[in-house]
């Protein structure tokens, strides 16, 4: 059975070491005390992790000092800084994620049991609440329902709104630039389709968001009238739910009553455990993701235009393939905040990839333009 490469050893310690240093400035940043001392002790967990592996990595000759943060980790704590720590908590937990599935995929691989330990990094908030930090659900639930608010993360919405847009919109340029030898109607044909993409991204995240919303409005109506209507029945839902988390049925029977009695929390309990609505998704403005929508499209499709309100020809083509490189390699170096994947390869395979797309255009356009003048 062969043993992890030094390289793959290595870039788990820095993972080890990132998560650690960005639990630590999460924790900083924290107003709630029990939230911040959980918080800390993920870091105090992953940090002896890392120095764990650090140990290993220091008797086999391939380290001599303990690395920093990296650079990744590092921008994560300044994004966290302008845009809040939900989006960094939210990114965390895809890591954890992505570390168990790695864990069980190497252990099977080498023909080892899988104990149900390779999932105590996802379940971590859950551990440390009951057994570590007295934190109640109330808290705990705050942690869980930011993560499921951000799930989607506002950031990669970002990054992959800006790529649509380059993408799409130098393909469209570079189509009509071999077609005309970036000479007639280049700018008009960019422009349109600036225009054309941002409104249809626009109109299509307006939809989701009202119509989920919308939905989401519906069923908690119902809930409402249920509980309204049938106060027994749902009553005994309540005592259900607290019988699932392991409650016993006596308990979970009193907890329930005293629920009941308060019309406005029972409600939103069945909403979030029974229905799996998070209140805080029905906060969101369709009219600000809809703008947010157009501007990121728009961002990304002005690149391959640019040039060519000022030049025309071959020199406008190439000024315009130059700033799309420069856009697209950017777009897959902030493409590695969420893949932990090195900058030059996700840099270098997004402009590969948005490279041979205008290639493909600008041939197709190139054809379509001699048979036209023939």
């Amino acid at each position: 059975m062969s043993s992890p490469s030094p390289q793959l050893r290595k870039e788990s310690l820095q993972t080890e070491i990132d998560a650690a240093f960005l639990y630590d400035r999460i924790a900083a940043h924290e107003t709630d005390a029990q939230v911040a001392k959980l918080f800390r002790e993920m870091a105090e967990i992953e940090r002896g992790h890392a120095e764990h592996a650090f140990n290993d990595l220091k008797k086999s000759g391939v380290l001599s000092a303990m690395p920093g943060p990296s650079w990744r980790a590092r921008t994560l704590d300044r994004i966290g800084g302008m845009m809040g720590y939900d989006h960094v908590i939210a990114q965390l937990m895809d890591v954890e994620k992505g570390l168990a599935k790695a864990t069980v995929v190497q252990k099977r691989r080498n023909g080892e049991p899988i104990t149900g330990s390779e999932l105590n990094h996802v379940r971590i908030l859950q551990s440390l609440a009951g057994n570590k930090s007295g934190m109640g659900g109330e808290q705990l639930g705050r942690i869980e329902g930011r993560h499921k608010s951000v799930g989607g993360n506002a950031l990669r919405a970002a990054v992959l709104g800006a790529n649509d847009g380059l993408v799409s919109n130098m393909s469209l340029v570079m189509g009509v630039a071999g077609a005309t030898e970036g000479d007639q109607g280049v700018l008009l044909a960019g422009l349109a389709g600036l225009l054309a993409g941002a409104l249809s991204m626009a109109l299509g995240e307006w939809i989701s968001v009202k119509s989920s919303q919308e939905l989401y409005e519906r069923q908690m109506a119902l809930e409402m009238t249920e509980l309204q209507t049938n106060p027994e029945g749902e009553r005994k839902e309540l005592a259900l739910i607290y019988m699932a988390k392991g409650i016993s049925e006596a308990e979970a029977e009193r907890l329930a009553m005293e629920l009941m009695s308060d019309t406005g929390k029972a409600h939103a309990m069945l909403v979030k455990e029974e229905l799996g609505i998070n209140a805080e998704e029905l906060q969101g403005s369709a009219w600000e993701a809809a703008i947010t929508s157009f501007f990121l499209f728009a961002i990304g499709a002005i690149l391959p235009v640019l040039p060519f309100f000022w030049l025309g020809g071959m020199q406008a083509i190439a000024i315009s393939v130059g700033l799309s490189a420069i856009g697209l390699f950017v777009i897959g170096s902030a493409i590695t905040l969420f893949t932990g994947r090195g900058i030059w390869f996700s840099g270098m395979r997004q402009v590969l990839f948005g490279l041979a797309a205008a290639a493909v255009t600008f041939g197709i356009g190139k054809l379509i333009g001699v048979n036209v003048v023939g």
